[in-house]
């Protein structure tokens, strides 16, 4: 079909957008054997990664206001070049010595944040307007089908080639990618004028953040399915991210099953998107929101972590269910809101999903001391599977649609 996944402007744009996810993805296992080789030490690379994330949500937040109020093809433009700047000066910083030097990494770090967090919610805005409406699931699929490629190859590609060349090197192949990133995609849009008064004031801004969140709030669906994405993401994202690294080490004595169970993950995740661009599911908010439940056999797997395959297998299904719910949500919340506003409304997803999640990887270990490490995992669990099951209970969250069918 001529607006199917293999028109010419929408592979362009899975280009750009695994160009975008590669760089993103690469840059904190760059600062980290940065940290291996001493070009900085500890406390320098949690300020680089603590400043990314800021940069990020600031990116998110703004970015998507202005892709709606401008062009979101010219969003993808300048945040790639503003992340490929940062990276820029992250390189000059890692060249010289002195305060300069650290002020210009921390800097860096902060406006590649900013790039990579503006260009998601554009991405994710310019899907529809090259894509018909029965071949949204199968262009989503695609689109986080490249997004688990990247995870799985960026991180090995950069320190490989930082292994070869050096840290410097790899830094700017990461820079070049961001170039890709804004080059390659199709100018699919008009570049639209900003209106002539209100634009740079700060109170126009503001107005339309909370039109973009007054939006959101018109989707009931919408907001309970993200209510329970965040808790997953806050619970079970972190007992990934922090309590398996400490059970890989006490039981094997290594990183075997940190890296076995990311890897089931992704692969699980990979598999999931072929099936979820093959297949159409119906009810499709029940099937996004069991999908999204089944994260909650991590923890629990966890319980038993020294049997090392029945981990693995639980990383697997969860990567599978996780998919299925990102496809269908991205699909049903394109295909829902009015596209003037897709991208505020992406940008509030990204912000709330993602944005409280060092809340959790901050907790996850206080609580563990405290209550002790099994029932923190039993409680993220039964968070993990409550709270889809709560978000399906609405009336509209059974189709994703305030219309029902």
């Amino acid at each position: 079909m001529e607006n199917g996944i293999w028109n010419p402007s929408f592979l362009r744009l899975w280009v750009g957008s695994t160009a975008a996810g590669f760089a993103t993805w690469g840059l904190p296992f760059l600062f980290g054997l940065a940290l291996t080789q001493a070009v900085i030490d500890a406390e320098t690379l949690g300020a680089l990664l603590a400043l990314r994330t800021v940069g990020f949500l600031v990116g998110v937040l703004f970015g998507g206001t202005i892709a709606d109020r401008l062009s979101r093809r010219l969003v993808v433009l300048w945040s790639s070049l503003i992340a490929a700047c940062g990276i820029g000066l992250i390189i000059f910083g890692m060249g010289i010595s002195g305060s300069l030097a650290m002020g210009l990494m921390l800097f860096g770090s902060a406006v590649s944040g900013v790039g990579q967090g503006a260009s998601r919610p554009a991405y994710q805005a310019l899907v529809p307007m090259l894509i018909n409406k029965d071949s949204l699931q199968p262009a989503n699929a695609a689109m986080s089908l490249s997004v688990r490629i990247t995870v799985l190859l960026g991180p090995v590609i950069a320190s490989a080639v930082a292994l070869w060349t050096g840290i410097g090197p790899a830094m700017a192949m990461l820079a070049a990618i961001w170039m890709m990133s804004a080059l390659v995609p199709s100018w699919v849009e008009p570049r639209r004028a900003a209106p002539a008064k209100g634009w740079a004031a700060p109170g126009q801004v503001l107005r339309d953040i909370r039109a973009g969140i007054g939006e959101a709030r018109r989707h009931p669906w919408f907001l309970s399915g993200l209510a329970a994405l965040t808790a997953v993401i806050a619970t079970g994202y972190s007992a990934t991210g922090v309590l398996l690294p400490i059970l890989s080490e006490d039981i094997f004595g290594g990183p075997s099953l940190l890296v076995a169970g990311i890897t089931a993950y992704t692969l699980g995740a990979i598999f999931g998107a072929v099936i979820v661009a093959r297949v159409r599911f119906r009810p499709m908010g029940w099937w996004a929101l069991g999908g999204l439940a089944v994260y909650g056999v991590v923890p629990l797997s966890m319980l038993w972590a020294d049997h090392f395959y029945a981990v693995m297998l639980a990383y697997a299904l969860a990567g599978l269910g996780i998919e299925i719910f990102n496809v269908l949500w991205f699909t049903a919340t394109q295909r829902e809101v009015p596209a003037d506003h897709l991208a505020r409304v992406s940008s509030f997803d990204f912000l709330c999903s993602y944005g409280l999640a060092p809340v959790g990887l901050a907790l996850i270990v206080p609580m563990a001391d405290v209550f002790g490490q099994n029932a923190v995992l039993i409680g993220c669990a039964t968070i993990c599977m409550v709270a889809p099951i709560f978000a399906a209970a609405l009336p509209s969250s059974k189709h994703m649609s305030r219309v029902q069918s």
